[in-house]
């Protein structure tokens, strides 16, 4: 099976509103709806996990049910970190999936996923065995010791900004978080982050700069921006 393992545990402090930026509504639909559909309707997702908030479970679930989310099977409680909202979720689908099973842990507040990232990041799994959607750096990119000033650039061909989701098999994923707690490891909520400090290779499947993570109250302006929007037809 593929599932969908989605975090939306996070209080969201630094967007400074009074509820939790995963549920804040834009054009009448929580933020969170707008993710979980994107998984809903893709063919090849089976079923969804969300690792949520106390106290919003119930929110959630009546919003899954008035929007028509019927891939929504689990959702438990975060943890103090996202590294441990991610492994509360992993410790429940071990209940109930099998240790091949493919998960692809995704950002909540990521909710302009598309087919097209999902797709690509199935495919470069099911060829290396995981999967990281990233978009390339296109800016020049400078390293800087103290925040004022710097004397060394970085080639930014050798660059690349990872997104969600990232896909591995649930036995890994598990393996992974068992690692961290022997090597004390803490609070790496990237879990593709957590694999290369255990040694582990990443192979790229392709992000969108649509997939923004919803984190300020300008990436709420984009989001919206970005929902108006339609390609235009002359372009390819």
């Amino acid at each position: 099976m593929n599932i969908a393992l989605i975090t939306a545990a996070g209080r969201g402090e630094r967007i400074g509103q009074d509820i939790p930026k995963q549920f804040l509504h834009i054009e009448n639909k929580p933020i969170i709806i707008y993710t979980l559909e994107a998984f809903e309707k893709h063919p090849s997702i089976d079923t969804i996990l969300v690792v949520c908030l106390d106290g919003w479970h119930e929110i959630l679930q009546a919003y899954a049910k008035q929007f028509g989310i019927t891939k929504l099977k689990w959702i438990v409680s975060g943890g103090e970190t996202g590294q441990e909202s991610i492994k509360k979720g992993l410790i429940e689908l071990s209940s109930h999936c099998s240790v091949t099973d493919s998960i692809l842990v995704h950002d909540g507040n990521r909710a302009l996923i598309s087919t097209e990232i999902i797709s690509d990041g199935l495919a470069i799994y099911k060829k290396f065995g995981n999967s990281v959607a990233v978009v390339p750096c296109t800016e020049a990119i400078f390293k800087s010791v103290d925040g004022v000033m710097s004397e060394e650039s970085i080639p930014r061909d050798e660059l690349f900004r990872t997104q969600t989701p990232h896909i591995y098999t649930l036995e890994k994923l598990l393996w992974a978080h068992e690692e961290a707690e022997k090597k004390n490891i803490k609070n790496t909520a990237a879990s593709c982050a957590l694999m290369q400090m255990l040694g582990e290779k990443t192979y790229f499947s392709a992000g969108s700069e649509k997939n923004i993570k919803i984190t300020t109250v300008d990436d709420i302006e984009i989001f919206k921006a970005l929902l108006s929007v339609k390609k235009d037809e002359y372009l390819k």
